[in-house]
C-alpha cells in the first residue's frame, strides 16, 4: 500500500532550538513519521540560520509564495492526504487554496497556542485591567475562531484552552483534539545521573525574546523581582538564555548586579542542569510552556506566575511554587533555593509530571486512531460542522478575491 502523504504549511521554518513552538512542530512531525507519511514542510518564511534542515531526516522542504497561484500548481501536484496549518495565519493564506485543489485532504490547524488569548491578556494588562471576555472576543479571536471551523480538526495545546473554546467561544468538541508537548519519559536512570542540589547554583530563566511575553518577564525580572532576590542572596546570579537577544535585550546585562545575559544557547539541557531553579514570570501569554517542561526534564524546581504555570499541572503538585505576587514571588525563589529538602520534593514532582502528563506514549496511539477514523468518515465529519461549511464559502471568498487581486497587482 502506497504511504499516505503529509504537507505541512509552517508559519515559519522550525527552530527547535529557539523556541517551543519550534520543538513542537518536530513532535508532529516525530507522530508522522512513526506512521510512514511522507512528509512536504512548505513555508513562505525566509529561512534563518537557527532553522532545522528537514532533509537530513528525511523530509522535503518548498519554498512557497503568498498571493500566488504557483501554490495551486503546487499543492495539486503533490495532493495530499493531510494538510497541516501551521498557526491560523498559513490557514487564512492557502486554505482556500487547499480546498480548492485538494477537497479531499484532512485539513488540521496546529494552534500553538491561542493567540486571541495572549493578546487578549496583553492587552488588558497594558491597560491595568483584570482581563475578561471583552479582551478575550478581540478581533484576533474572530480570525482564530473562524479558522478553527473551516479545519477538519483542530490541535490544542492546553487543557486550559480547550476549556476557553468549548466553553466562551463554544466550539464544539468534535472538531477539538487535546494534544500537549511530547516527551520521552524521564528514566530512572536520567534521574541518578542528574547533578544534585550542591552541584548546581544560580537561577535561571529562558525564552526567544521575538516572543513578547519573553521580553515583557525580562523586563518584569529585572526591574522588580531580581533586586529582592539579589538583596538576600548577593552572591547569586541569573542567567537569561534565549534566541534573538536584541540590543534592547543586550542592555539589561549588569554583571554587578548578577543580572547576566546569555544570549542563544545550543544545549538548553546543560545549562538548565546545573541551575538551581528556573524562573518563570511572565505576566501574559497562553499554550504550554517550553521553558517549564525543560526544567521538569532536567530536575530544575520553578517558581512561576499562575500564567506560567496554566494547563501544565492538571491535579499534580507543581515543580515549585506558583506566585503572582512580586514580593511572594522572590521570597518563594529564595525558599526554594536555599532548602534542600523543599527543592528534593518539588523535582521529584517535576518528574511525575512529565511521566504521567507529557509522555509520547500517552497520546500517540489514540491520535492516529483520530485521524484515521476522521479520514475514513471525512464527509459525515464534514456535514456536522454547517458554521465551517458556512465560513469557507463567505470568508474564503473574500480571501480568495483580495489574493487573486493582489497577485494580478503585483504582476
Amino acid at each position: 500500500m502506497a504511504s499516505k502523504k503529509l504537507l505541512i504549511i509552517g508559519f515559519v521554518w522550525p527552530e527547535p532550538k529557539s523556541s517551543a513552538a519550534g520543538s513542537r512542530m518536530m513532535q508532529l512531525i516525530d507522530i508522522f513519521q512513526s506512521q510512514n507519511y511522507q512528509i512536504t514542510f512548505a513555508s513562505a518564511c525566509a529561512k534563518t540560520d537557527n532553522a532545522f534542515n528537514l532533509e537530513t531526516i528525511g523530509i522535503k522542504q518548498v519554498s512557497i509564495e503568498l498571493n500566488n497561484s504557483s501554490f495551486d500548481v503546487f499543492v495539486k501536484k503533490l495532493h495530499p492526504d493531510v494538510v497541516i496549518f501551521d498557526r491560523f495565519m498559513t490557514e487564512e493564506q492557502f486554505g482556500w487554496r487547499v480546498v480548492e485543489q485538494c477537497p479531499d485532504a484532512l485539513r488540521i490547524l496546529d494552534t500553538e497556542d491561542l493567540h486571541c488569548l495572549r493578546k487578549g491578556r496583553e492587552e488588558a494588562l497594558k491597560h491595568k485591567v483584570l482581563f475578561d471576555k471583552f479582551y478575550l472576543f478581540n478581533d484576533t479571536a474572530k480570525r482564530e475562531i473562524a479558522s478553527i471551523y473551516r479545519c477538519d480538526l483542530t490541535l490544542v495545546i492546553s487543557e486550559e484552552e480547550m476549556e476557553i473554546l468549548k466553553n466562551q467561544f463554544k466550539v464544539n468538541t468534535h472538531l477539538l483534539y487535546y494534544l500537549p508537548f511530547l516527551s520521552e519519559a524521564v528514566a530512572m536512570e536520567t534521574k541518578r545521573n542528574l547533578p544534585k542540589f550542591n552541584e548546581r547554583e544560580h537561577f535561571i530563566t529562558i525564552g526567544n525574546f521575538l516572543h513578547a511575553p519573553n521580553y515583557d518577564a525580562v523586563l518584569f525580572l529585572k526591574e522588580h523581582i531580581w533586586p529582592l532576590i539579589r538583596k538576600r542572596l548577593p552572591k547569586t546570579e541569573v542567567h537569561i538564555y534565549g534566541a534573538y537577544a536584541s540590543d534592547k535585550i543586550l542592555k539589561f546585562n549588569n554583571k554587578k548586579d548578577g543580572f547576566i545575559i546569555k544570549g542563544f544557547v545550543d544545549d538548553v539541557e546543560t545549562v538548565m542542569q546545573h541551575a538551581k531553579v528556573c524562573l518563570a514570570p511572565l505576566r501574559f501569554g497562553a499554550g504550554l510552556k517550553g521553558k517549564l517542561i525543560d526544567a521538569m526534564l532536567n530536575g530544575t524546581p520553578c517558581v512561576m506566575t499562575t500564567i506560567a504555570a496554566e494547563g501544565m499541572f492538571g491535579n499534580f503538585e507543581p515543580n515549585g511554587f506558583i506566585a503572582d505576587d512580586t514580593e511572594e514571588f522572590a521570597n518563594k525563589a529564595i525558599e526554594l533555593y536555599t532548602g534542600k529538602i523543599f527543592w528534593r520534593g518539588n523535582q521529584k514532582n517535576g518528574f511525575q509530571i512529565m511521566n504521567a502528563r507529557f509522555d509520547k506514549q500517552l497520546f500517540v496511539l489514540d491520535f492516529t486512531f483520530k485521524l484515521n477514523s476522521i479520514q475514513n468518515n471525512l464527509q459525515v465529519h464534514r456535514l456536522d460542522n454547517f458554521t465551517g461549511q458556512m465560513l469557507q464559502y463567505h470568508t474564503l471568498q473574500s480571501t480568495k478575491y483580495m489574493s487573486k487581486w493582489i497577485e494580478e497587482k503585483s504582476k
